[in-house]
């Protein structure tokens, strides 16, 4: 028994030091993730605060800072994972094909997003504006990500994608009365 004892105290001794540093490389880890989580937090923070007083569109304002706080995460945790000893490599080319992916499956989608980023940031228009566009007639209730919403004279509403906004004419009838 005691032969027994001595054998597994010797091979606690033999792995002690892996565990030991192995025990370093996940604190310094952990130090470091909570560290990077708060440099975010403050990075997006500060972010938020200079496009609101840029007067920044609220709607663009807001999935700017979550985008930039998720990739900013992303970049974090794959530093943090490679840190503790894990290959991060197979992450990055599974992300990277993740994206392609949905990339490809949400085209139209991303199409319209990237029309309504445009609009936002270009203004052709903006809310209470006459426009005729897409073949549609009537004044801008909404500027949403994907889509612009219009009222026509019928009091109907109608639904046009940013996308078709941003690549076709527009024509703002209430920019001519300010000229």
């Amino acid at each position: 028994m005691e032969h027994q004892v001595n054998t597994l105290w010797s091979q606690f001794n033999g792995f002690l030091p892996v565990i030991l540093s192995y025990a370093s490389q996940f604190i310094i880890a952990v130090i470091v993730l909570l560290a990077g989580w708060t440099v975010i937090y403050a990075v997006t923070r500060a972010m938020g605060r200079m496009m609101a007083a840029s007067h920044i569109e609220p709607t663009l304002r807001g999935f700017l800072l979550s985008v930039v706080g998720l990739l900013l995460k992303a970049l974090l945790l794959i530093s943090v994972a490679s840190m503790v000893g894990i290959a991060t490599t197979s992450f990055v080319a599974v992300l990277g094909a993740a994206g392609l992916a949905v990339g490809m499956a949400l085209q139209g989608s991303l199409a319209n997003f990237a029309g309504g980023v445009l609009i936002l940031l270009f203004r052709p228009f903006k809310v209470g504006d006459a426009i005729t566009a897409g073949g549609s007639t009537g004044t801008v209730v909404s500027i949403e990500m994907f889509r612009t919403v219009l009222r026509d004279a019928s009091n109907e509403s109608i639904y046009v994608p940013n996308g078709t906004l941003s690549n076709n004419v527009v024509i703002n009838s209430s920019e001519a009365d300010k000229l």
